[in-house]
């Protein structure tokens, strides 16, 4: 199976700096042996056949890479033993393996890892981390159904028919061959030799030249951790809420769930940046917010199946309900014209960059990385006094992940929580994961601590956000962890 235009993006696009894997841990309840462990994902390889297969390079890059399975698969290359002293919290070991998602995945070998840290007492630490080329958030939780069982006993799965066998490497000719013949196909199928189909679309069309158009006219101020280039180092900074409490703030108040999310974190950005004496007098955030396209049928399919809407929102502070009436009033705006959808449809619509266009990307990793020398030496940090000048894009990733909503468990032992990990890039040294599980949601912020030296305080501010929420519901105050 060949990547996907939106797939061999996430490969084009990445750098020693700016990985494109992200991540996830799990805490998980006892002290579970690590062969056992490696034991039972070996048992269910066989219902992620992605998991097994490797990226195969076309000649001169013309055609995007392929998914092959890998002869030389080793488990024990993927599910790998980080013991920690006895002495670390739960927190101290997940700040000790952000480190190890910081170096580039070798291209050679399927794009994921998981790392079992053991050494904290009475817990085993699961840090599941998977390239944003193979999966995306929804498809994230589709694996960890897999992975994890939601009972203690455990599903039984039957085995394959047969062991596994890797099929055969294509050849350079196959490849070549194979890539000739995909890009005349795919040239005679593309929407802009379909006439009727432009015509269908012209209104969804036209509106998304609105969208661009506004990106464009519409600047947003360049925020702190906006204003460099990202290093490779990451922080993880984390809280847990009740689901039942944001349902809570919903049903008073009306609007969606997400509603309430972009209303907390888009009211603690900006309660950050006039703490920190920044110029935010009717200045502007842009929010990226993903959308899961993926159609019925389509569960369970990995790779990216996403659009996403684009809020813009005020980078001064307010009061918190006129910060979630605005909220409501700018996605409510984007829902009635449909811009996920048109989005998406623009991207089909949109002609595709030539792979060979490409090529010198794929040196990333390699001997030759050109990218190397910027995540040993990271470029500086614009002065917090000197001029920015405006983004054309967003400042930062907000994605609402939708989990299971009751308990996991790994051979018998709970998942007690789950925080997930967003990859950032370019001048991205912020994002924020909201993730569901087990009727709790939990806040999860990534950054670089060049960008950003106190996400503590961006988390409290949030939080704050939240707690007045919850006081203005009347139902009491929040119960956080």
């Amino acid at each position: 199976m060949r990547l996907s235009d939106h797939d061999a993006s996430f490969l084009y696009s990445e750098t020693a700096s700016a990985t494109m894997h992200g991540g996830a841990f799990s805490i998980v309840e006892g002290e579970i042996p690590f062969e056992d462990i490696i034991e039972h994902f070996e048992s269910r390889l066989h219902l992620v056949p992605r998991y097994r297969q490797r990226l195969v390079y076309v000649p001169f890059n013309m055609a995007h890479p392929k998914w092959v399975d890998d002869p030389q698969f080793d488990i024990r290359n993927h599910v790998i033993l980080e013991t920690v002293p006895s002495t670390m919290s739960v927190d101290d070991a997940i700040d000790h393996a952000l480190v190890l998602a910081e170096p580039l995945m070798d291209r050679d070998k399927p794009l994921w890892k998981t790392f079992v840290i053991e050494g904290v007492p009475d817990r085993t630490i699961l840090f599941q981390l998977g390239h944003h080329s193979m999966i995306d958030g929804a498809s994230g939780i589709d694996i960890s159904l897999v992975v994890f069982d939601l009972q203690p006993q455990g599903a039984q799965y039957p085995p394959p028919a047969e062991p596994w066998r890797p099929r055969p490497t294509p050849s350079t000719a196959q490849l070549m061959t194979e890539a000739v013949q995909e890009n005349v196909e795919n040239l005679t199928k593309s929407a802009l030799f379909n006439p009727s189909r432009l015509a269908q679309n012209s209104n969804l069309l036209e509106r998304g030249a609105g969208i661009m158009q506004r990106m464009l006219t519409q600047p947003v101020m360049t925020a702190p951790w906006n204003a460099g280039m990202v290093a490779p180092r990451r922080t993880l900074t984390r809280k847990r809420y009740p689901f039942a409490q944001f349902r809570d703030i919903r049903r008073t108040f009306g609007g969606t769930i997400n509603d309430v999310v972009l209303t907390i974190v888009s009211e603690g950005a900006a309660r950050y940046l006039e703490t920190h004496k920044e110029p935010v007098s009717n200045q502007y955030l842009r929010i990226m917010c993903p959308v899961n396209v993926r159609r019925e049928d389509e569960a369970g399919v990995l790779g990216n199946r996403v659009s996403g809407i684009f809020p813009r929102l005020p980078a001064e502070s307010m009061d918190i309900l006129d910060r979630l009436r605005y909220v409501q009033g700018e996605t409510t705006s984007i829902k009635s014209n449909q811009e996920a959808h048109t989005l998406e449809l623009m991207n089909e619509f949109a002609p595709s960059i030539p792979p060979v266009a490409m090529l010198p990307t794929l040196l990333v990793g390699t001997a030759f990385d050109p990218t190397a020398l910027a995540a040993r030496i990271p470029p500086p940090v614009a002065p917090k006094s000197g001029y920015r000048p405006p983004m054309y894009g967003f400042n930062f990733t907000c994605t609402n992940v939708p989990g299971v909503q009751t308990a996991q468990y790994l051979l018998g032992h709970e998942i007690l929580d789950t925080y997930g990990l967003l990859m950032l890039g370019g001048n991205l040294g912020f994002g924020v994961v909201v993730g569901s599980y087990n009727r709790n949601l939990y806040f999860s912020l990534a950054s670089d601590p060049r960008l950003m030296p106190d996400p503590e305080f961006m988390l409290e501010v949030i939080d704050d956000a939240f707690q007045e929420l919850m006081e203005a519901t009347g139902t009491g105050n929040a119960v956080v962890s």
